[in-house]
């Protein structure tokens, strides 16, 4: 029997279960497909939320914990797997934004480099933007992750560490409580896997689990279709001399950049289920995005188009933490668009709870809902 059993083989579940072994637990991770491939992989891999200040000050200190964080995962990753997240940090361009002031009250605030820079400036660091902005935000630390590589350097980590057993392909139907409200384990497919304690990391699945053991969770699948370009492929620029360098963020839209001078665009909010399929009506949306902030992109059919399920929440704050009213039974889940920014911060806070040591921050603000919610509102 395990010390602890994950649900779900995304990034939060993945580093939950790094960590935890690293500490000195046997763990075991089960996935109902193969790890990696839902959320996070589907994601865009900006390692901020996209608009920092309209965010709580948990959520901020969640965040700004991870980006200290994230250069010594992704080294630490190369080294143990040989394979590269390919964490970049070099900056996001802000441009036409509202709420400029407000941005930069939290930048002063939460001591963040953020300035207002003119056109000559803007144009000098990415020439190839589309005309006419006078000015931009301009945030220099800000960094970018490829996550479907962040996912295969986690998945290969854990196959290889000594304490660590994953399971793919493994559909967990329902939690086992006992009488005395103590969860002991998990029936699956497979059969019955026990452990010491069960941590919830199953994405935007996560409320359906624990509906079946009367926690009423409010995690909502929320719909995201990104697409990708490649303009070196098609002759428009070079790896050396890409067309775009740095995350541009835009009227909500984004552009990310890879190494290998691709350039993502994302993404949609669409309440659809559990739906993935991707849209003609999207497809053209966010190609009309693309080239809005970079013209170049206007001719080039996108590489792939694709859609993954975000697990909402009704403010997008994540839940952390133990379960009132049922031992052994802890949740991280909910992150809604921030997964991989909040992942190593987030997974460290609980697993700081569930190994009884210090964290850099208290989870008072994610405490997850108990089983006596579903009575209340059931009267």
């Amino acid at each position: 029997m395990s010390d602890t059993l994950i649900i779900g083989g995304g990034v939060i579940g993945m580093m939950m279960a790094w960590q935890l072994a690293d500490a000195g637990q046997r763990v075991t991770l089960l996935e109902r497909g193969q790890c990696g491939l839902e959320a996070s992989w589907a994601g865009g891999g900006i390692v901020s939320p996209l608009y920092p200040w309209r965010y709580s000050t948990a959520i901020s200190s969640l965040s700004r914990w991870s980006e200290g964080e994230y250069p010594r995962l992704a080294e630490a990753l190369i080294e143990a797997t040989g394979i590269d997240p390919e964490y970049r940090q070099k900056g996001l361009i802000y441009l036409r934004v509202e709420d400029e002031a407000l941005a930069l009250d939290w930048a002063r605030t939460q001591h963040k480099p953020l300035e207002v820079i003119g056109q000559e400036a803007l144009y000098a660091r990415e020439p190839h933007l589309a005309t006419g902005h006078h000015e931009a935000l301009w945030m220099p630390t800000l960094g970018s992750i490829r996550n479907p590589r962040l996912g295969q350097a986690l998945r290969a980590c854990l196959i290889q560490h000594p304490r660590v057993e994953v399971r793919e392909g493994c559909d967990v139907q329902r939690l086992m409580i006992g009488d005395d409200q103590r969860v002991a384990g998990t029936l699956t497919a497979q059969g019955v896997i026990k452990a010491g304690q069960v941590v919830v990391c199953g994405g935007a699945w996560s409320g359906k689990l624990l509906a079946e053991a009367g926690v009423l969770l409010p995690v909502r699948p929320v719909k995201g279709q990104m697409m990708v370009f490649n303009p070196v492929a098609a002759g428009l620029c070079r790896v050396e001399d890409p067309l775009l360098s740095r995350v541009v963020l835009c009227d909500g839209r984004y552009l990310i950049p890879r190494g290998d001078g691709r350039i993502l665009i994302g993404s949609t909010l669409e309440h659809k289920d559990f739906d993935k399929s991707t849209t003609a009506e999207a497809r053209e949306s966010l190609h009309a995005s693309a080239a809005s902030i970079l013209p170049a992109l206007s001719e080039l059919a996108p590489e792939h188009h694709w859609a993954g399920l975000r697990p909402g929440t009704p403010d997008g704050t994540p839940f952390i933490g133990a379960v009132p009213g049922l031992h052994g039974l802890y949740v991280n889940a909910g992150h809604y668009r921030n997964g991989l920014v909040l992942a190593p911060a987030a997974t460290r806070l609980l697993s700081d709870l569930l190994l009884g040591r210090e964290s850099f921050m208290s989870a008072q603000a994610f405490t997850p809902p108990g089983v006596e919610r579903k009575a209340a509102l059931a009267g």
